[in-house]
């Protein structure tokens, strides 16, 4: 994987938020971890989407646009939106969110994950007041979180970024420092997701499956990653490895060691919207 940064290597992440405690690797265990995106990925819709589109108007469709250009950062847009969904009744909020699909098959991947011993994580950059029930609902309420905190209290919705990263503001939630922490930890990470706001985790992490917009940008970056459409397959794939990792160690890579291309290492700290892509050269 080749990634160009300024200054600096991804390895040791001194800034990663430590509320949701990375579990120690203990001898004998698959040094690997997954990390689970939620909107589009556990959830088949982009369940904080779909609660916009039902609530407020169109003006918020132009926010989206720009941050799916990467023009707005994902902690901006989030306190946008919830000025504009104001006085919103949670208990509708809720209700839309628990009506939209999931995949079938991450509930039995990540039994398959437990009995292993292999920790998975979900990591969200979205408004996170939801996945804690859709979660009870598939049958793994106690798998860790780590996403933004919403709040309906006075009448008015609130967000809170307490696993954003204390420098660097474009995000609200930092899953680029949550895949450093893994890997320091000792496991090799394999991130599961399908959109603009995995673009962060996808450049660092040591296995990717994307699908719908991760894939073009893992394409554009030279990122390698595979192909996935429900987790039936990843499942497969975690079986087929943790078998090949029995017989050989090499079957699970050793953690990565990338170059930063995000964050306060490359852009400086005190950024709220990503930096303005460089122009490529015409010519070349």
């Amino acid at each position: 994987m080749s990634i160009s940064a300024e200054r600096g290597t991804a390895r040791r992440p001194r800034e990663a938020q430590r509320a949701v405690p990375i579990p120690q690797l203990i001898e004998g265990e698959p040094p690997i971890a997954v990390l689970v995106d939620y909107d589009g990925t556990i959830a088949l819709t982009d369940v904080s989407d779909t609660i916009m589109a039902e609530f407020v108007t169109g003006e918020w469709e132009e926010m989206a646009a720009r941050y799916d250009a990467g023009l707005i950062g994902s902690r901006r847009l989030m306190e946008l939106e919830m000025e504009m969904l104001g006085a919103a009744d949670p208990a509708a909020l809720m209700a839309t969110a628990a009506a939209q699909p999931h995949d079938a098959g991450f509930a039995p991947f990540v039994a398959r994950a437990r009995q292993a011993g292999v920790p998975v994580e979900v990591v969200s950059d979205g408004y996170g007041f939801f996945i804690q029930s859709a979660l009870a609902a598939l049958g793994v309420s106690d798998l860790p979180v780590v996403t933004a905190r919403t709040t309906f209290e006075g009448g008015r919705a609130r967000i809170a970024f307490p696993n954003g990263h204390p420098t660097c503001f474009v995000c609200g939630t930092c899953k680029r420092n949550r895949v450093l922490a893994h890997q320091v930890a000792g496991r090799a990470v394999v991130f599961v997701g399908d959109g603009e706001s995995d673009r962060y985790a996808a450049g660092y992490a040591d296995v990717v499956f994307a699908k719908r917009s991760l894939v073009r940008l893992c394409l554009e970056n030279a990122w390698p990653f595979r192909r996935w459409t429900e987790f039936a397959e990843i499942d497969d794939w975690l079986a087929e490895t943790l078998a090949a990792w029995r017989f050989d160690a090499a079957a699970i890579p050793s953690p990565g060691s990338r170059a930063f291309y995000c964050g306060p290492e490359v852009w400086g700290p005190g950024l709220g919207d990503p930096p303005p892509p460089v122009a490529k050269d015409r010519d070349r």
